[in-house]
């Protein structure tokens, strides 16, 4: 049996996942979000409670859950919320909204990785994969701004990377990666979709499709790495 949790399953990409998982034929699906529907939904998915920002909620979610597990994907992201808005210059930092960034963007994630990877396969190819951007590509970095995202974002690969090499010592077959999605038509991006041509972004479902084509052809030289949506390499 190929057990599968999409951590974010409330969100765009995230539910995107859960539908194509189940499309795929993975057998059980843990669709894990702050608000789950109050019925299990029918064939492989099953709901569940996570909060990304609460460490106890993340250690209860993967213990309920437990193993073994093929696949572990953290669908979360933050890049505004309110009226805070991505940082356009130094002067617009914010020592609390850079927390609450850090919060959902890195540490969350992080703690995903703690909680969930001891219950990964042992026996045989694993997955665990969390979202992230090119923006956290520090080389690639051009334009400036979007402090907070950047960074967390950057911080994010970095737990990734470490984790990969940490995981190769326990679970020789597992693959840790981060994902860039490219941009997605989801309450995230929306604000600032106004220069991305149309067929660079991508709805929901393709963006699902795109990423989980993705997975299917990691090989072990890709651990550790971010990995765009059409499967090259993000450099750091």
């Amino acid at each position: 049996m190929r057990r599968a949790v999409v951590i974010g399953s409330g969100g765009g990409i995230g539910a995107g996942l859960v539908r194509g998982l189940a499309a795929r034929g993975w057998e059980e699906v843990h669709a894990l979000s702050r608000h789950p529907p109050a019925e299990e939904a029918p064939g492989p998915v099953r709901p569940g409670i996570i909060d990304i920002a609460d460490a106890a909620s993340i250690e209860a979610a993967a213990t309920a859950i437990g193993g073994p597990l093929d696949l572990v994907v953290v669908a979360t992201g933050l890049l505004s919320e309110g009226d805070r808005r991505p940082e356009r210059s130094l002067r617009e930092l914010d020592a609390e909204w850079l927390g609450r960034l850090f919060q959902v963007n890195a540490t969350g994630p992080a703690l995903a990785l703690r909680h969930f990877t001891p219950w990964l396969a042992r026996d045989r190819r694993s997955v665990f994969a969390a979202l992230s951007a090119r923006v956290g590509s520090i080389s690639d970095n051009r334009l400036g701004g979007w402090y907070g995202y950047r960074a967390s974002k950057a911080a994010l690969n970095m737990i990734v990377r470490t984790a990969a090499i940490e995981l190769a010592r326990t679970r020789p077959q597992a693959i840790c990666v981060g994902l860039h999605p490219g941009t997605v038509d989801t309450a995230l991006s929306k604000p600032f979709q106004r220069a991305v041509p149309a067929e660079r972004l991508f709805t929901p479902d393709a963006a699902a499709a795109q990423l989980l084509d993705v997975l299917d052809g990691l090989g072990m030289q890709d651990t550790g790495q971010c990995l765009a949506w059409d499967g090259s390499w993000v450099e750091p």
